[in-house]
């Protein structure tokens, strides 16, 4: 682990490299990856808080330093969302062109994590010279999803793994996820396969061509290269074109990213554009969850209705290859960040509030621990249900439109006026959308429940299926064997660990 410079030493190193700059701007243009660390010192995300020097802490919340959010970040988070940021158009470019600026979307930042943990992850991104404009780490490797520490007994994956990470994992025996947003497929693996041809299949051996076809044609439209050993550390890390991430955060045509993101990620590097859709999309997602739970509830039925929404459909869950607790073990123990993501959002809508007397404790969201049933109430009133319908993402939305279309025989020239009345301007702005007749008509029904789950594994199933099958191609034989048998490993000892209790 690098030791930490001085203060005097970091002013040398920015005169050097100043210097080094203005007498080689070409060598400097060539190899940029010469002047990263300073880079991403600089022009980290706007969510970066600095951390101490100190050990890294568990990640469980049962575990962890409990560490207030500064004033600077809760007052952020809570100026984040203005009034309509929904609604106006959005030409995004830029961090500043945000509808707050640079502090829009900072609850999708999990700043908490440990720095050196955090350092580690990025050195393994830096490994890669082909462009990343989106990154981020995800999964039981970087969140828990266990109480327990690792036996001792058991085999790392990880050959030689950085200290900081054998520490955030209790001996480093978790994999670690990466989803890479690029903007050009096909040069995009041109580049990588020209550094890392061993980190694909059979498939690399087609060229770049070929490899971007079956990662945009096929499934969700991601390519993944799983164990693959960077810095000593055996990952998993799958690439998508960025259109394909955005179209997926806000019209969920697929929610397979959109899925992973409704959940606590831990982003390292972003994108002004990508940061909107994902708050679009995380906001859609408490929509689709409220309209599947009654008036009264708990923050964990809340969360667990959002985490469990990528997974309806998911064969994995179907066929027995995923841990059947999942959705459970990510929210008890990840609680702190899923409030952390999703309370300002919920702070936002006129129909949602927390009626548990500890939310008036100020800190309550650190304080009080999971296990505690924290109560909230809905208004179910039908005009603010139907603006609920009307603003879920276009692609998911007319499918509950089209269920109800069937059930009300609704002929299809008047239907396709109704959606022609409700459509979106495009797909690059979120206007104003208020739920007319047909919505509240479809918010008072009593079966909105089952239309709502049914239009989310109609969304998953088929993707989610192709995307598994497509695993077999990307991963090669011998790959692709070894990853199903570790998830049915995992589903088995989920199955025994169910049991038990």
């Amino acid at each position: 682990m690098a030791l930490r410079q001085s203060s005097s030493a970091r002013g040398l190193q920015s005169l050097t490299a100043g210097c080094i700059m203005h007498r080689y701007p070409l060598a400097f243009r060539r190899h940029p990856q010469c002047m990263r660390r300073r880079a991403y010192a600089s022009n980290s995300s706007p969510a970066s808080t600095p951390q101490s020097d100190s050990q890294p802490t568990s990640p469980s919340i049962s575990k962890s330093k409990r560490e207030a959010p500064t004033a600077t970040n809760a007052s952020s988070i809570n100026t984040s969302l203005p009034d309509g940021w929904e609604d106006g158009h959005h030409d995004v470019k830029t961090f500043h062109d945000l509808p707050a600026g640079r502090d829009f979307g900072l609850n999708q930042h999990m700043v908490e994590m440990n720095h050196d943990f955090t350092d580690a992850l990025r050195q393994i991104i830096w490994q890669f010279r082909a462009p990343i404009r989106y990154a981020f780490a995800y999964g039981s490797g970087v969140f828990p999803q266990s109480s327990e520490s690792s036996s001792s007994g058991s085999l790392s994956p990880h050959p030689n793994p950085p200290e900081a990470i054998k520490k955030w994992q209790e001996g480093g025996q978790k994999v670690i996820d990466f989803i890479f947003g690029v903007t050009y497929t096909q040069h995009w693996h041109s580049l990588n396969l020209q550094q890392h041809r061993d980190h694909y299949s059979f498939l690399g051996t087609a060229g770049s061509w070929a490899v971007s076809q079956v990662q945009d044609r096929l499934g969700a439209g991601v390519y993944f290269n799983p164990f693959i050993t960077v810095n000593g550390t055996m990952i998993k890390y799958g690439v998508v074109n960025l259109n394909t991430l955005y179209r997926d955060l806000s019209e969920w045509d697929t929610l397979y990213l959109a899925g992973r993101l409704q959940k606590p990620v831990k982003i390292l590097r972003d994108d002004a554009r990508i940061r909107l859709a994902n708050q679009v999309n995380l906001i859609s997602a408490v929509r689709a969850a409220l309209l599947m739970l009654p008036g009264k509830f708990t923050e964990q039925q809340l969360f667990n209705a959002i985490a469990g929404l990528s997974y309806m459909g998911d064969p994995r869950m179907t066929y027995g290859s995923e841990n059947p607790h999942k959705v459970a073990n990510i929210v008890t123990h990840q609680l702190r960040n899923f409030r952390r993501l999703y309370n300002p959002l919920l702070d936002t809508l006129p129909n949602t509030t927390h009626t548990d007397s500890r939310v008036k404790t100020p800190g309550w969201e650190v304080d009080t621990p999971p296990g505690v049933d924290v109560t909230m109430e809905q208004d179910m009133d039908p005009v603010k249900r139907g603006n609920m319908v009307r603003r879920l993402p276009k692609s998911f939305r007319q499918k509950i439109y089209f269920a109800y279309q069937r059930q009300y025989g609704i002929s299809g020239t008047e239907f396709q006026k109704m959606l022609e009345a409700a459509k979106d301007d495009d797909s690059e702005s979120f206007k104003k959308r208020q739920g007319g007749d047909f919505e509240q008509r479809v918010a008072s029904e009593s079966d909105l429940r089952d239309k709502v789950s049914d239009a989310v594994q109609l969304t998953v199933k088929w993707p989610s299926t192709v995307q598994s099958a497509k695993g077999l191609l990307t991963a090669g034989p011998l790959r692709g064997w070894k990853y199903m048998s570790e998830k049915l490993a995992k589903s088995k000892q989920g199955k025994q660990e169910g049991k038990s209790k």
